[in-house]
């Protein structure tokens, strides 16, 4: 039986770096927001999770500065694992015996001048037990290539199977997933966890506006409540564009949470612009047992899937786009792609033009 047990994120400032050294100060920052959170959350019901936000170690630097692909690859993108998740394991998991889900642009070993979006865990032993490339960047303007970018090349090495794309590792605090930021505004992805197992998912982070106008809360509820799974989705703190800069800035807007299986938010953090952290309960056994004996509400038993499956029988994002070259700039992805995507979809009779 799994007892129940906290489960704390971190809002933490980060300061966005220009080479791979400069990660080591968000660490060392990290590392003492963990000592404090993890301590005070305990005082009610012992931790035995914790989520580092998406640019906790690197900050966004490579999307808002348009940087070029190859150059962030070669000097600000990490390995997984590496000496920057090896120092995670040692400061944060192992000292508090703790799992951690985390983020971090980082290679392929096999892939090379290419930078991913990287989610992975951290057992209480220090060991990388899972890892996700992201597979719904933030389109207009995240640089990192996703697995079906490189469709072709993805399958034939990793299969056509959920395992290929959204993996799942069951713990003894439950079965564990990754949906990181812009990938939970699409409800097959937090779907295809679910159906792979997941109990617990990490959606993290988001920006202004999306959390200050309610996108954040009302798609962490709903991935939570379609599909009886917990949501930890802690935001991003106070932003340093660099190392040096003096002006601080919300980018993120706050509105943390950690949303149970039945939609409800049982650990709400809403300041934005400062180093804070969200805690609230995890109860993995009445979460199985609503999956088991509700009548309507565990919705998943349902799935007339033949229908389903019409709806996603015609392609429409393009698969292989950076198979040969490297990730577009935005102007260039704006034209090439989305004002082609919107076309595709009016040309098609599914979006209407609006009036002239």
């Amino acid at each position: 039986m799994i007892q129940p047990y906290n489960a704390v994120g971190l809002v933490p400032t980060v300061w966005g770096i220009r080479r791979r050294s400069e990660i080591v100060k968000n660490i060392e920052h990290l590392t003492s927001m963990a000592n404090a959170a993890l301590w005070l959350s305990s005082l009610d019901t012992p931790v035995k999770l914790i989520a580092l936000p998406e640019g906790a170690l690197q900050g966004f630097n490579d999307e808002v500065m348009d940087a070029d692909h190859v150059t962030f690859a070669r000097e600000c993108a990490i390995d997984i694992p590496g000496p920057e998740t090896d120092m995670i394991a040692e400061k944060i998991a192992k000292a508090h015996g703790v799992y951690v889900m985390a983020q971090a642009k980082a290679r392929h070993p096999e892939i090379k001048d290419r930078f991913f979006n990287i989610g992975f865990i951290i057992s209480p032993e220090g060991d990388i037990i899972l890892k996700h490339y992201k597979v719904a960047p933030l389109y207009p303007v995240e640089h990192s290539v996703c697995p079906h970018d490189i469709y072709d090349w993805w399958i034939e090495r990793y299969g056509n199977t959920l395992d290929s794309f959204w993996p799942v590792v069951d713990t003894p605090i439950g079965r564990m997933g990754i949906m990181m930021a812009n990938e939970g505004s699409y409800p097959e992805n937090a779907r295809a966890l679910a159906m792979n197992g997941a109990e617990i998912i990490y959606r993290a982070s988001i920006p202004h506006p999306a959390a200050s106008n309610d996108y954040f809360e009302i798609t962490n509820r709903a991935r939570a409540l379609d599909n009886n799974l917990y949501i930890m989705a802690p935001n991003m703190g106070t932003y340093y564009l660099t190392q040096d800069e003096e002006t601080p800035m919300d980018t993120f807007g706050g509105h943390s949470m950690i949303v149970d299986y039945r939609g409800q938010i049982v650990g709400r953090q809403d300041y934005g612009g400062v180093s804070t952290s969200v805690c609230g309960p995890i109860n993995i056994e009445a979460m199985r047992s609503h999956r088991q004996n509700s009548l309507w509400t565990n919705w998943m038993k349902d799935l007339r899937t033949e229908l389903y499956q019409i709806v996603y029988k015609d392609p429409i994002y393009p698969k292989n786009l950076y198979l040969n070259r490297e990730p577009m700039k935005h102007a260039e992805y704006e034209r090439e792609v989305i004002k082609k995507q919107v076309k595709l979809l009016q040309d098609a009779d599914i979006w209407k033009k609006p009036s002239e």
